[in-house]
């Protein structure tokens, strides 16, 4: 029943929408970083709103039929990656100040619901190994942008950790990817029963 209705094709077309507003939103958010940010790093700044602009990609093609097999690789990955990574930097943001306020909890509850769609949405995938592949590519290059380059999402309280925060997450990226190969891996195995 539960996957009737994620799945039926207006509660798709309303998924659509709000990921649509909340990459819009997330887009604007960034807009400060951006500015102070060279345009050749400009792409690899807003973290999850591109992984929200994937995930809004790859709803479209199931409510048209079809599957957009990269993007759908890109929007797993970086939807559960940075999704969980928003979730700990805003608690470990409370652990270090002891208040994170309203839109604290408003940016983990949204990017938990990130990183829970991505895997709520695991049988609607259809890329392959190749797909997983450049979609790892792409996810551990931003790490280095970010961690090597100095890019990373500016948490002015957590600076301090920040060699920390690159080790977790080069490892949350490493994670996400073995995730999205299990899911294809169980998919082969269910498609061959």
């Amino acid at each position: 029943m539960a996957w009737f209705v994620l799945s039926h094709k207006s509660f798709l077309m309303l998924l659509l929408f709000v990921n649509l507003m909340g990459t819009v939103y997330g887009y604007d958010w960034y807009m400060w970083q951006l500015e102070i940010t060279e345009p050749k790093f400009w792409i690899f700044v807003p973290d999850s709103p591109t992984a929200s602009l994937f995930f809004t990609i790859a709803i479209f093609g199931w409510i048209i039929g079809r599957n957009f097999k990269l993007i759908e690789a890109l929007a797993l990955i970086t939807l559960v990656k940075y999704g969980l990574w928003a979730v700990v930097m805003n608690l470990l943001t409370l652990f270090e100040t002891g208040s994170i306020g309203w839109m604290g909890w408003m940016l983990i509850g949204s990017h938990f619901a990130m990183a829970l769609q991505g895997i709520l949405y695991i049988r609607m995938y259809r890329f392959t190994y190749i797909h997983i592949a450049i979609a790892a590519i792409w996810t551990l290059h931003n790490d280095v942008i970010d961690y090597v380059f100095g890019q990373m999402p500016i948490y002015n309280d957590l600076m301090k950790h920040m060699n920390q925060i690159g080790y977790f997450t080069f490892w949350l990226s490493i994670a996400c990817i073995a995730l999205a190969c299990w899911s294809l891996k169980n998919r082969s195995a269910s498609m061959s029963v």
